[in-house]
């Protein structure tokens, strides 16, 4: 299951981490352990985001979930927590976009101020956006309609093969094949007849 659990926007100061703003979908964590799971959240990002260096891309597994971060070079980071099957290229877009539209609307001066100030509602939409990664992303989109024609191209192939038709009688009746071509499909057709197993 493809899941985005927590978005975080922070800032990286010298001597440690503040979370900016953040938005989390914990539905599906019971309704007690979703205060825990948020501190654990809030407190990983903020681990992470101090231990990564400025301008960089990281990654991290921890049991059954992944967390994204990128630092920017201006020390504005994002941290993303999902599970392990969320496609890593779709996240760090995820990351750059939401830093992008942050530094845009939120002046630099209040990164050094009450982190509670901050406001920036479209983190929500970010985050429910992306939790489908095919929807919000249009390579993930185009891999998945290249791999259902690829299985469509499969499947007719063997529609026509199930009618009645058979490989050996297309070749014999090709006319775009060279007597060559059907000779060693026919030598290569008996060898490997040998090798049947009834």
């Amino acid at each position: 299951m493809v899941k985005l659990y927590h978005l975080a926007i922070l800032y990286k100061h010298p001597s440690k981490a503040v979370c900016l703003c953040s938005n989390s979908d914990l539905s599906s964590f019971g309704y007690f352990q979703r205060n825990s799971v948020q501190e654990f959240l809030t407190f990983t990002t903020q681990i992470l985001v101090e231990r990564c260096q400025p301008a960089t891309r990281t990654s991290v597994k921890e049991e059954s979930y992944m967390c994204h971060v990128y630092v920017r070079s201006d020390q504005l980071s994002a941290a993303l927590v999902s599970d392990h099957e969320y496609p890593h290229r779709v996240a760090h877009t995820l990351l750059s976009s939401v830093l992008d539209e942050f530094s845009k609307k939120v002046p630099a001066s209040s990164f050094a101020g009450d982190p509670n100030s901050v406001a920036f509602p479209e983190i929500e939409k970010y985050l429910l956006k992306y939790q489908d990664p095919r929807q919000a992303d249009s390579l993930t989109r185009i891999q998945d309609e290249l791999d259902e024609t690829k299985i469509i191209l499969h499947n007719t192939l063997q529609a026509v093969l199930e009618r009645g038709e058979k490989l050996d009688d297309l070749v014999t009746k090709s006319e775009q094949l060279s007597l060559q071509s059907k000779t060693f499909y026919q030598t290569a057709r008996k060898t490997n007849s040998c090798c049947v197993i009834l």
